[in-house]
């Protein structure tokens, strides 16, 4: 596993376990390792060697935040007096920049911040969630099986072991629109109620789609087109907003080459990183795994709150002093790879260079619908069912007429 680790990083690894790095070289217990007269490396105290053994092979949990009210516009630092809505896993909240709204115990939220183990909210009267809903933890669709999809969609005669009405569906997709060719990509565009909609179809996973999504509704907001949010799933990503994006598209306003460039990747990205807690949110997790902060004490566990503040803490000061630091290069590398999938975005970008296919609508394709279909989805019960299943039929009958959807 370190075949590719050069010298360099080694012998910062190294001057990280012995001292913590520069800007914590002057606490003791940050030398967990000296290096005797003979130039051999070892344990600095038996206390550090017994530290090591409590703590290795700490699992790393995913922690669920507390959902609490504020008055709006206090960004979390004011009152912690408000109420508690419930409980909210942290890998959801992280990805949210302050002013994102979305869907909690049937209400529209506005994220006002993350404070210790807390997310503070307040009410969105009006707004739209520009996250509609949490789908939980999900595996993103192979690379494999995504290129899969991809070369049976543009190969008619393969749609024949599919069920009859797959293909019936697919077939009606042809003819209303286009079908995405294998290293092509799809963009739909469309408007319905008082909404216009962009829907891609990169078959390249969610936690993609998610990254790609929050990058193109920052470009889009630049561009005038007043996105108000996003859906993604495994094979499609949809963004609505209030101006016309079709006509921008159509007009260079900008192209949709200038919109997917692979140059999202850099100030937009960092731009992103800056706004978000998802850098400090992953730092937690590196600083336990190296062993920075201790979980596990002789006889007493630190609770998830109080190494979330020593961590925050650290992570502050390494940000402010030493912002070069191993373990924070660590933490932009596992937050790109593990949690963003920026490579495999990056690898979509570079693929689809000169093959993006625009189709401008006038109503929504038969492709589109599922997708569509997610946007605001939230497991409330009762009349909503009913509401839900109008949706769903509505949609249908615009996409593919009235007698297919019958």
């Amino acid at each position: 596993p370190y075949v590719s680790l050069d010298r360099p990083t080694f012998d910062r690894v190294i001057d990280f376990v012995a001292t913590g790095g520069y800007a914590l070289r002057n606490y003791e217990r940050y030398a967990r390792i000296r290096q005797t007269k003979e130039g051999l490396w070892r344990v600095s105290n038996p206390r550090v060697a017994q530290q090591y053994r409590l703590n290795v092979g700490t699992i790393i949990e995913v922690p669920a935040l507390n959902v609490r009210y504020v008055q709006a516009g206090s960004k979390g630092a004011a009152s912690r007096g408000g109420r508690v809505l419930g409980k909210i896993e942290e890998a959801f909240l992280e990805t949210l920049t302050y002013g994102d709204t979305f869907m909690f115990a049937g209400r529209v939220l506005r994220f006002e911040g993350i404070r210790d183990n807390e997310c503070f909210v307040s009410n969105a009267p009006g707004s739209e969630a520009k996250v509609p809903y949490y789908g939980g933890g999900k595996f993103p669709l192979s690379t494999y099986l995504a290129e899969q999809v991809r070369a049976m969609l543009d190969d008619p005669q393969r749609w024949k072991k599919l069920p009859e009405q797959v293909a019936d569906w697919l077939r009606f997709q042809a003819d209303k629109s286009v079908l995405p060719k294998r290293d092509d990509l799809l963009i739909e565009t469309f408007p319905r109620g008082n909404r216009h909609y962009l829907v891609a179809y990169p078959f390249e996973g969610r936690l993609a789609h998610q990254t790609l999504g929050m990058l193109l509704t920052r470009r889009l907001d630049r561009a005038g087109a007043k996105p108000v949010g996003f859906v993604a799933t495994d094979y499609a990503l949809a963004i609505w907003s209030l101006a016309d994006m079709g006509w921008m598209f159509k007009n260079k306003k900008p192209s949709l080459a200038a919109l997917f460039d692979q140059d999202m990747l850099g100030d937009d990205l960092e731009a992103w990183f800056a706004d978000s807690w998802l850098l400090k949110r992953t730092f937690r997790n590196c600083a336990l795994i190296s062993g920075l902060i201790e979980k596990r004490h002789p006889g007493k566990e630190k609770s998830g709150r109080q190494v979330t503040v020593s961590t925050d803490l650290i992570y502050d000061v390494l940000r402010s002093h030493e912002p070069d630091h191993i373990l924070l290069q660590a933490t932009r590398a596992d937050a790109a790879t593990g949690l963003l999938d920026v490579s495999r975005l990056a690898e979509m970008l570079s693929r689809i260079l000169g093959r993006i296919v625009h189709k401008d609508l006038e109503q929504i394709s038969p492709l589109a619908v599922p997708i569509m279909l997610e946007i605001g989805k939230m497991p409330v019960h009762g009349e909503a069912d009913e509401t839900l299943l109008m949706d769903a039929a509505t949609l249908v009958e615009e996409a593919m007429g009235p007698e297919m959807a019958d």
